[in-house]
């Protein structure tokens, strides 16, 4: 696999602090959640298009169909889902324990939390409870295969495990800071490092290769994202100062 960047451009966002997620939603606009709750939808060439007027501190987004999102917030236990177009609040999910990293598979809700990942309907049942391993709070996932791959920052590490909880693999090598992280249409694993390398894991955690580094221009990238349907993703960096658009290639 070869990533090629093909865009790097300033993103159109006064961000004071840091981002903590950046998704792409399916008609290529993007939103970003900043560390102090702020939620914005920009174009998709990293244009400002409006914040939303969401009342809380967000820390995790996810779509869940064209026009409405679930966003976490862990101070309150609550998941809000939020219609972009009305800017409204339809409802709001309350949960016994914190839920920071969110996405949304085959209907229902995946979160992550201190210790669990658990997945949840939009009515709130708990579907399915697993207990994981980490030094800190969680904030990065993807669902493939019925897997969940997650990202542990302050662990350095990238896990893997299934439906029931057991670990199939733990990916340590050339990792100093993983957050970010999506899949490709090969359910290979494209994870955002600190160290400023973008580095993609096969799908069975053995084999490995950095794909980009600081050499190439993207300095600390903290969120990537990737549109199968469409082969190509983006990249952004923690104080969210560049968008940059890659595709993939294979040999």
């Amino acid at each position: 696999m070869t990533m090629h960047i093909e865009t790097k451009t300033k993103i159109e966002v006064n961000i004071k602090t840091s981002i903590m997620i950046m998704i792409c939603l399916s008609d290529g606009r993007i939103i970003i959640v900043e560390e102090s709750g702020n939620v914005y939808l920009l174009t998709s060439d990293g244009k400002l298009q409006k914040q939303l007027p969401i009342p809380g501190n967000a820390f995790c987004v996810t779509q869940i169909s064209k026009n409405t999102i679930a966003i976490s917030y862990p101070d309150e236990l609550t998941i809000k889902i939020f219609n972009i177009e009305d800017e409204t609040v339809t409802k709001v999910i309350k949960l016994n324990s914190c839920c920071c990293g969110l996405s949304f598979v085959n209907e229902s809700l995946v979160g992550l939390g201190s210790n669990e990942i658990r997945i949840i309907d939009l009515e709130g049942n708990t579907l399915k409870s697993l207990q994981v391993q980490n030094k800190l709070i969680l904030q990065y996932l993807v669902y493939s295969d019925d897997r969940v791959i997650y990202s542990d920052h302050f662990g350095n590490a990238v896990n893997c495990i299934d439906r029931s909880g057991q670990q199939i693999w733990q990916y340590k090598q050339d990792l100093s800071g993983p957050e970010g992280l999506c899949t490709d249409t090969s359910s290979n694993i494209i994870v955002a490092d600190l160290s400023s390398k973008i580095i993609v894991i096969s799908k069975g955690g053995q084999g490995s290769k950095v794909l980009v580094r600081k050499e190439d221009g993207l300095k600390y990238p903290k969120c990537i994202y990737f549109r199968n349907n469409e082969s190509y993703g983006f990249v952004c960096n923690r104080t969210c100062k560049y968008l940059a658009k890659y595709n993939l290639s294979y040999d």
